[in-house]
């Protein structure tokens, strides 16, 4: 995966796949939200990489789950698509960005134990929340601080909200990722 994103204004006119490569750049590679922005991507232009996220996000918020067969298996497919925190298996790796394994990385180092206690409450939050995968800005917090958002949001049980908890938390991570890629392309 690149790790650069092309100028916000010519994503309009650039073909599919790297319009989709600019997605995967800041979200994690998921089919099902290449479908759902694809018609977006062509046919709108945004003034920069945050407005485009936050249509991503608003595109995926309207995305009716309770009413929706197609539109479950379709954010179930997105939001299923991040990487488990933590150690992540190998196959987990083979599909995580750059980006992702950059940011993992400070939750990668530590005590067995601790990595044991992340892996079980992923285990426990997948079964709380099938098709879900637990996601967080992590932005430098500690495993102890990510493992006691998890445990709070597994016992909270509120799908919808984690849902939306969860969609927000990609939007944050991808318009990080975005003023990252954006700030070193100055450099």
């Amino acid at each position: 995966m690149s790790s650069s994103l092309p100028p916000i204004s010519s994503l309009p006119s650039l073909p599919q796949d790297e319009q989709f490569r600019a997605l995967d750049t800041l979200f994690e590679p998921s089919p099902e939200l290449h479908t759902l922005m694809a018609p977006v991507l062509s046919n709108q232009t945004f003034s920069s990489y945050n407005s485009l996220i936050d249509a991503v996000g608003g595109r995926m918020s309207a995305l009716s789950p309770k009413n929706s067969p197609t539109d479950d298996k379709i954010l179930t497919g997105i939001l299923g698509s991040h990487p488990r925190l933590g150690r992540p298996k190998a196959a987990d790796t083979e599909h995580m960005s750059e980006l992702s394994k950059r940011e993992q990385a400070n939750l990668n180092t530590g005590a067995e134990e601790q990595a044991e206690k992340l892996r079980l409450l992923n285990v426990e939050y997948e079964e709380r929340f099938p098709g879900l995968r637990f996601v967080t800005f992590v932005n430098g917090r500690s495993r102890d601080v990510i493992m006691e958002e998890m445990r709070q949001r597994i016992e909270r049980g509120d799908i919808e909200r984690e849902r939306q908890e969860t969609i927000q938390a990609m939007c944050d991570i991808a318009k990080d990722r975005a003023r990252k890629l954006e700030q070193s392309s100055l450099d």
